[in-house]
């Protein structure tokens, strides 16, 4: 029974995903966008609460003031964070100020759930990983941002009930770097700890 894709194709389409923080200038199609958050929509949910809501930002006033209010929660986390997270982010060039926010990115798409709801956390995170699934299908890139702390719901007009998972920033994809992973020796065990997964 075919579901529409070759052999490994899924497979292929999570290889290549990266986190995007650079970006061109290029349009992305509203459709493209439609598309990326039906995969969201799609996603399983604990009980089946779909506890997400998505909020798609292309308005250059919001997403200026989403920037200033990030960035004013990066300052605190730079200033609170541990000396080797922080001599990381150093090393990785990682600063409070968080431009791909605002600059290239046509659409910001900010995630939120419904703190209520059970299993709530690892639902909402399910869903982003589908949108980012559907963000490489479309030849686009996508970064993962969580600014913890941000006051999201009174620029975006959400009720206090859901709290922000992360900022999805869409668009075009400048910055083609790619991070170092673990093989699946180091990762994958068989019946316990340790044991090396059989292939």
């Amino acid at each position: 029974m075919s579901n529409g894709l070759s052999d490994g194709a899924l497979l292929r389409l999570v290889r290549q995903r990266r986190c995007v923080r650079r970006f061109k200038n290029d349009p992305v199609s509203r459709e493209a966008i439609a598309r990326i958050l039906e995969a969201g929509r799609f996603s399983p949910s604990g009980a089946n609460r779909q506890p997400w809501r998505y909020v798609v930002v292309d308005d250059k006033a919001a997403k200026q003031a989403i920037r200033v209010e990030c960035e004013r929660v990066e300052v605190l986390f730079h200033r609170n964070a541990p000396a080797e997270l922080a001599a990381w982010m150093k090393a990785q060039g990682i600063t409070p100020q968080k431009p791909f926010l605002e600059q290239a990115p046509p659409y910001l798409i900010a995630v939120f759930y419904k703190t209520r709801e059970p299993y709530a956390v690892p639902s909402v995170w399910i869903s982003i990983a589908f949108m980012l699934l559907q963000v490489e299908q479309e030849g686009l890139g996508a970064a993962i941002y969580t600014p913890a702390g941000a006051r999201l719901n009174r620029i975006l007009l959400v009720p206090d009930e859901f709290r922000l998972a992360a900022v999805l920033p869409i668009g075009t994809a400048a910055d083609h770097r790619r991070q170092k992973r673990y093989s699946l020796s180091q990762m994958a065990f068989q019946n316990r700890y340790g044991a090396p997964f059989a292939m």
